[in-house]
């Protein structure tokens, strides 16, 4: 594929602009508000991208391109117009445009709604990949639900959580484009038929409902390369949308009762399932996604003339996590009861396919679905099921004869307690190729979680560790730190990473050290004159920013940090004077509405921050700040800002994580377990740049045998006896003994997450960063070094190996190239 130069001036940004304002928003431009302002240079900018948008759109109907289709769940883009002008090289030209008209663009680009479709890290990392898969060239369709509404607003009322709806398209959103012309229907419930066709027996669904999928399409752009990628999501509607006889005959609420549960599909993101219809719900939206998704492929399949059993060779799918792994019985009834195919091939061609991305060791995030629920909604795919498991368990008695116990815990339903659908176990036998997202993750699979499957397959699984795009999270996060970069360096480093080793000599010179801390200060200042903005607390800028940002779990223990600062707490209270760095720990992230203990675990910090932000002998030395509603927007002002980055989780329980590269690719240096992909980083950046403690995942398995008494812990150490006896009696939350016991009770019972046998380390680690951060060269040089050595971590590389490796698809050649 060959690139096309592009240019794009002032004048058309300026023009296209008022255009759409008296045109499309239908007012003057001395009397259009901000938002429609920001409206109308939304749609500016997206027509700039759209003949690019066509000419990719092309390669879907090119039988020598191979297209990846990436299924996800969840998806968190992030604010696309800023992002759009980068991919453009426009936004200084867009900035000069508006400025002519007397027009702020960051007055404009604040504006932008954030679209919440997704909980955390699945969802970043989903649209990164899109980013690195554009920006590499690569033919891609992006599959996802187009949530009415995201994850939930947060609010921190009196210490605790409040949720709020996230009505992210208030205002409509004039990024994407709704394709009405191109639906597919998608059915529920009913029951099957057997019939017999040319002396062959066959199946029929014949459903009891049925909704309608319309997809909304919004062009992902690459980097300054003019290739543009489609995210496709899907909306539901009702077949029929109004009942007039039921009108007519005064049922009103009757009339309009299709479209309303229709709808409810794509609704929210991830409604609670705590109970019966909230877990129909979740298997309804990751059916209903799946099903248009496949369907698209299918009719695009088609419109080449192709056929079908030249579906693999055309297209590669990507199960990001087990949301979408139904797509594998429905893969093979689209084209056994739709197309007409044997057994044989559909299982052939539906293997050669998928691939599946395993996110988690935790088993209770591999999802399972209750035998009557999935038997109820999807009574076709349930025999689809039943053949898969009954095809696959006689191999594996052929593999392992006499093994019954092997081959109860691999089946593809739990016998175990009420009978259930694993769909991870589905995920693994019906794709070509299974991975984990860090090298430790994709070890401990293969050794525990999925171990009987490696056993059986070993030649399926691989690792992919993942990566984050440095676009978004440097270029367009940290101007100041990429115009240093660039003038030191270059800027082949924006399309690839590894060309940040430039830095490593720059990074003992007194010079460029005291323009990185130039860079790292301006950052840090802006964050505190919003948190003083926003939450009223004064923070110091040259204090550590010490920052944990992440979804809100027991097993990341963010209350192992708020332990650490009570620590702090007790060591000024007993001493006023003691000499230690000022520090400002930052927190962000949300709770499962559901989850008391994590809510209670934002609770725990709002409440430390109350104590020791208004104790006078603290003296400044200690600010805590729960930053309210974290999104990828607040997450450029964090990660850009952060000295010290949290990464403590329970060795063993964190896949990967990705925030723990933003921080590194900005210079934050690490405090961390040897979980996760902190354990590559420390690889990467040296043993000196990385703070490192806590139990191994060995270590814990050997206490867990030996029997692990927290209360052991709690004994030897009498700054942690400390800290839990002052939660215990009231005395960090004004004498209300009640307030944390759950948390105690678990912390001192069980501590399922280590706690208590990590805090001693934890707090000598915490007390080493603070050393080295008083040594401004060597605290420099870390930093430093910790961005030069960040090039692992970026997605393009993950994107990379997907490619060669699994996907087989070749990188454009597009890749770096400039205007």
């Amino acid at each position: 594929m060959e690139r096309k130069d592009f240019q794009i001036s002032a004048s058309d940004l300026r023009n296209g602009f008022v255009g759409h304002v008296v045109h499309t928003m239908g007012k003057p431009l001395e009397y259009s508000s901000t938002m429609e302002r920001y409206h109308a240079l939304s749609h500016a900018v997206r027509d700039q991208l759209m003949e690019k948008w066509i000419d990719t759109i092309e390669g879907y109907l090119d039988r020598s391109i191979r297209v990846v289709c990436y299924l996800s769940a969840e998806y968190l883009p992030g604010p696309h117009l800023m992002n759009a002008l980068q991919s453009l090289g426009a936004i200084e030209t867009c900035r000069e445009a508006l400025d002519e008209l007397g027009i702020d663009l960051d007055e404009i680009a604040v504006l932008e709604p954030e679209p919440g479709l997704g909980n955390g890290g699945l969802g970043r990392l989903a649209a990164c990949f899109m980013d690195s898969l554009a920006t590499l060239g690569v033919t891609t369709i992006g599959y996802g639900l187009r949530y009415e509404f995201g994850i939930f607003r947060q609010e921190i009322r009196d210490g605790w959580q409040v949720e709020l709806s996230d009505r992210w398209l208030q205002y409509g959103n004039p990024w994407e484009i709704a394709i009405k012309d191109t639906s597919f229907e998608v059915g529920f419930g009913g029951h099957t038929e057997e019939y017999i066709e040319a002396g062959l027996q066959k199946w029929r669904w014949v459903p009891g409902s049925k909704v309608r999928g319309v997809p909304y399409d919004t062009p992902i752009p690459g980097y300054e390369n003019g290739f543009v990628n489609r995210l496709r999501l899907w909306s539901a509607v009702a077949m029929d949308s109004f009942d007039l006889s039921e009108f007519n005959a005064g049922h009103y609420t009757e009339a309009v009762r299709q479209k309303v549960e229709s709808e409810t599909i794509s609704k929210i993101l991830y409604p609670p399932d705590d109970d019966d219809a909230g877990k129909r719900l979740r298997l309804e939206q990751q059916y209903f996604f799946t099903s248009c998704s496949l369907q698209d492929m299918i009719r695009l399949h088609k419109l080449q003339g192709k056929s079908l059993s030249d579906f693999h060779q055309k297209w590669t799918a990507q199960l990001n996590d087990t949301h979408p792994s139904i797509g594998i019985a429905e893969l093979m009834r689209l084209l056994m009861d739709g197309e007409g195919m044997g057994w044989d091939e559909a299982w052939t061609i539906t293997q050669a396919t998928f691939g599946y991305t395993n996110h988690t060791l935790l088993p209770e995030a591999l999802e399972k679905w209750s035998l009557p629920l999935f038997s109820a909604l999807l009574p076709r795919h349930m025999q689809i099921i039943y053949e898969i498991n009954e095809h696959f368990l006689d191999q594996m008695r052929e593999q392992f004869p006499g093994d019954t116990d092997r081959i109860r815990r691999m089946s593809l339903i739990g016998e175990e307690g009420d009978r259930t659908v694993r769909m991870a176990h589905l995920a693994v036998v019906g794709s070509k190729a299974v991975n984990g997202v860090a090298e430790l993750h994709s070890e401990l699979l293969k050794e525990s979680t999925l171990r009987d499957f490696y056993e059986a397959y070993p030649q399926r699984f691989s690792n992919k560790t993942n990566g984050v795009t440095p676009r978004r999270w440097m270029l367009l996060a940290a101007p100041k730190l990429r115009d240093l970069i660039d003038e030191t360096i270059g800027t082949a480093w924006h399309t690839d990473l590894f060309e940040l080793r430039g830095l490593e000599r720059f990074a003992d010179d007194p010079t460029f050290q005291k323009s990185w801390r130039a860079s790292k200060e301006l950052t840090k200042e802006n964050l505190s004159k919003y948190i003083e903005a926003t939450q009223g607390i004064s923070t110091d800028p040259q204090s550590i920013f010490d920052i944990q940002v992440k979804r809100i779990h027991e097993y990341k223990r963010q209350h192992l940090n708020a332990l650490h600062i009570l620590a702090l707490y007790c060591q000024i209270k007993a001493n006023p004077n003691i000499e230690m760095p000022s520090r400002t720990f930052l927190f962000g992230g949300k709770a499962a509405p559901s989850y008391v203990m994590a809510k209670l675990m934002i609770k725990l910090v709002c409440t430390v921050g109350d104590l020791v932000n208004n104790d006078p002998d603290v003296k400044g030395r200690l600010k805590v700040v729960f930053l309210p509603n974290y999104n990828v927007t607040l997450g450029h002002r964090i990660y850009t800002s952060a000295d010290l980055s949290e990464q403590i989780s329970m060795a063993g329980k964190e896949a990967s994580g990705t925030g723990c590269m933003k921080f590194q690719m900005n210079g934050g240096v690490t405090i961390g377990t040897f979980d996760g992909a902190n354990v590559e980083i420390r690889k990467e950046v040296g043993e000196e740049n990385f703070f490192l403690f806590g139990l191994t995942v060995q270590e814990i398995e050997k206490l867990t045998e030996e029997g692990y008494h927290p209360h052991n812990f709690y004994e030897k150490s009498s700054l942690l006896r400390e800290v839990i006896d002052g939660l215990a009696d009231g005395r960090f939350s004004n004498g209300d003994r009640e307030l944390f016991r759950p948390l105690l009770t678990e912390l001192m019972g069980s501590d399922r997450y280590f706690l208590l046998a990590d805090f001693d380390a934890y707090v000598a680690s915490q007390r080493a960063a603070g050393e080295a951060y008083t040594d401004l060269a060597r605290w420099s040089r870390m930093s430093i070094l910790n961005t030069a050595r960040s090039g692992k971590f970026s997605s393009d590389r993950t994107i990379r190996e997907y490619c060669n490796e699994i996907w087989k698809v070749p990188v454009s050649a597009l890749t770096g190239l400039k205007s």
